[in-house]
C-alpha cells in the first residue's frame, strides 16, 4: 500500500512537471512567433497551429493536466486510457526524432527561442515517455489500436497538403510540394507513415512486454 501510494505521489509530480513545462513553452513559442511579424496575424496563428510540434505538445499539456485536474471528467477518462496516453507518447517521440535528426541542423535559434526549442523537441518528449514506461498501464494494448492511432498524423498530413496547395505555405521543408515536387512529398508522407506505424508496434509490444514482466514478478 505504502509503495502505491509512492508511485502515484511520483506520477502526480510527473504530470505537474510536465503540464508546467508544456504550458510554458507553448506559451512563450506563442509569444516568440506572433511577434516576429512574417506575415499578417491571422495568417500567423493558422501557421502557428499547423506545426504538428505545437499540436502535439498541446495534447501533451492537456493530457496531463486533464489528469492533474479533471481525471473524473469525460475528458479525464478519456486522457486516462492506455490507448490514447502511449497514442500520444508515438506522437512526441515522432516529433523529437524528426526534429533531432533532419530538422535540427537547418536553423541556429537564440535565447528563450533556443530554450523553448529544447523543451518542445527533446526535455518533453523524453520526459512524457518516461512517464509512459513508469506510470501507464499497458496491459489493455493491443496491436490493432495503431489503426486509430493513424487518424491523427494522417488528417494533419491531409490538412497541411491542402492547405499548403491554397496558400503556398508548408511548415515543413519535406512536405514542400513547391520545392520538392509531388512524388518526392508524397514518398516523404509514406516514410512517415511507416514511421508511426513502426513506434506505434514497439510501443505496443513494450506495453506487452512489460505488463508480461510484471505479471510474472
Amino acid at each position: 500500500m505504502e509503495s502505491t501510494n509512492l508511485k502515484s505521489k511520483f506520477a502526480a509530480a510527473a504530470l505537474w512537471v510536465l503540464l508546467l513545462l508544456g504550458w510554458f513553452a507553448i506559451g512563450v513559442q506563442f509569444y516568440l512567433y506572433m511577434g516576429s511579424k512574417a506575415a499578417p496575424f491571422g495568417e500567423l496563428l493558422v501557421r502557428f497551429f499547423s506545426f504538428f510540434t505545437i499540436l502535439t505538445n498541446l495534447l501533451v499539456a492537456l493530457c496531463c493536466t486533464s489528469l492533474a485536474f479533471f481525471r473524473p471528467s469525460r475528458l479525464g477518462k478519456f486522457f486516462s486510457a492506455a490507448q490514447t496516453q502511449t497514442a500520444i507518447a508515438v506522437y512526441i517521440v515522432i516529433v523529437g526524432l524528426i526534429y533531432n535528426v533532419i530538422l535540427r541542423f537547418l536553423w541556429q535559434p537564440e535565447g528563450w527561442q533556443k530554450v523553448v526549442d529544447e523543451l518542445l523537441h527533446s526535455v518533453i518528449p523524453v520526459l512524457f515517455v518516461v512517464y509512459w514506461l513508469a506510470f501507464v498501464p499497458k496491459k489493455n494494448l493491443h496491436w490493432g489500436d495503431f489503426w486509430i492511432w493513424l487518424a491523427y498524423p494522417l488528417a494533419y498530413l491531409a490538412f497541411i497538403m491542402v492547405r499548403g496547395s491554397f496558400a503556398g505555405y508548408y511548415p515543413y521543408p519535406f512536405v514542400d510540394l513547391n520545392a520538392l515536387g509531388f512524388f518526392a512529398v508524397m514518398v516523404n508522407c509514406l516514410g512517415i507513415t511507416l514511421l508511426f506505424v513502426f513506434f506505434s508496434l514497439l510501443f505496443i509490444g513494450i506495453g506487452k512486454l512489460v505488463s508480461t514482466d510484471k505479471a510474472d514478478s
